[in-house]
């Protein structure tokens, strides 16, 4: 039988060569390199129908003697390691390229795009060697899953505060403003002492979070609900005590479900948005809110409130603008 050539296409990267030789059943095969040139020979349909093909290749510069292949039923696939990790401005030595050599384009990627895959490729070895370096915690889904649950009834909770409130709002109207604390606050009390937990998780590592902000808002909040509305009953009837409430559970009914989500790893880019931007009209009015419950304090008391309350925004802020900063990272 006559000895053919096949169609070869080309693609490299900075430190590898790849061939694509269209030969379907390829038999017989014997593929090497040798002072820089690579010979092919092998039986299979190309081209020309059956028969038996061959070629030669003298690199540009000089390759590894190893060479990896595959055989399909379609094709053979070649890998030949460059000696220097360098790009190539062409494949072979001579400047004339052979007729049947052509650049394969389901590989094909220039030097900048190359670039970007091997930095990507080297920052996902660099990760799973951290992560392999990292022992892993045996009860991280035991955490996981009592965090879970937590956010869960809280989030319940607070959803059961606010769809209360919002229907007694439209049903009763302003008349809904004088009772709310009879009406809501053994709920309210659950949730708010069930948010210590949230100063008591950062302290034992459960989360990666700072514990003084989580103590200035827990232990405000907690202040004025069984402080100022707990044990002043001339609060209890007034209508600042609706709009703290209902100012607590929306800022609430958006930030648990988003650690829920968390705890599974999973993300909702509406809620991630709503969680991190909702409070930024809610969080002065609720500032607005509980200045007018603390107003009945002391002037030393009120300075110290006011000063964790601002503590507390500064903190909001900064979560807020590192989660920015992150989606942006990404999208670039």
């Amino acid at each position: 039988m006559q000895a053919l050539t096949p169609h070869v296409y080309w693609a490299q990267r900075h430190g590898e060569i790849y061939l694509r030789v269209e030969i379907s059943d390829a038999q017989s095969l014997s593929i090497g390199v040798e002072e820089n040139i690579l010979h092919f020979k092998g039986q299979g349909h190309g081209a020309k129908g059956e028969n038996e093909y061959e070629f030669s290749l003298e690199f540009l510069k000089p390759v590894k003697p190893e060479v990896k292949h595959k055989s399909t039923q379609r094709q053979v696939n070649i890998t030949v390691k460059k000696q220097e990790h360098v790009w190539w401005d062409r494949l072979t030595k001579q400047e004339k390229k052979p007729l049947f050599l052509a650049p394969d384009f389901d590989r094909w990627l220039d030097e900048s795009d190359a670039e970007m895959e091997l930095r990507e490729k080297e920052e996902k070895i660099n990760k799973i060697n951290i992560e392999s370096r990292v022992r892993k915690d045996p009860f991280l889904g035991l955490k996981k899953g009592f965090l879970f649950m937590y956010n869960l009834v809280q989030f319940l909770g607070y959803s059961w505060i606010f769809v209360n409130m919002t229907v007694r709002l439209f049903i009763l109207g302003q008349d809904s403003f004088y009772d709310t604390f009879h009406t809501i606050a053994d709920v309210m009390y659950f949730c708010q002492m069930l948010a210590i937990m949230e100063v008591i998780n950062p302290a034992v590592g459960l989360v990666k979070t700072g514990v003084m902000p989580a103590f200035i808002q827990v232990m405000g909040r907690n202040f004025i609900l069984f402080v100022i509305f707990g044990t002043l009953e001339e609060m209890q009837n007034k209508p600042v005590v609706f709009f703290v409430f209902y100012l607590w559970s929306m800022i609430e009914i958006f930030r648990y479900p988003f650690y829920m989500l968390a705890c599974i790893d999973t993300e909702w880019k509406l809620l991630t948005w709503l969680r991190y931007t909702i409070w930024i009209p809610l969080y002065p009015l609720g500032v607005l809110a509980e200045g007018m419950c603390i107003c009945r304090l002391a002037l030393p008391e009120l300075k110290i409130m006011m000063g964790w309350l601002f503590i507390n925004f500064r903190h909001l802020f900064k979560q807020r603008s590192r989660r920015c900063r992150t989606k942006k990272r990404k999208a670039n």
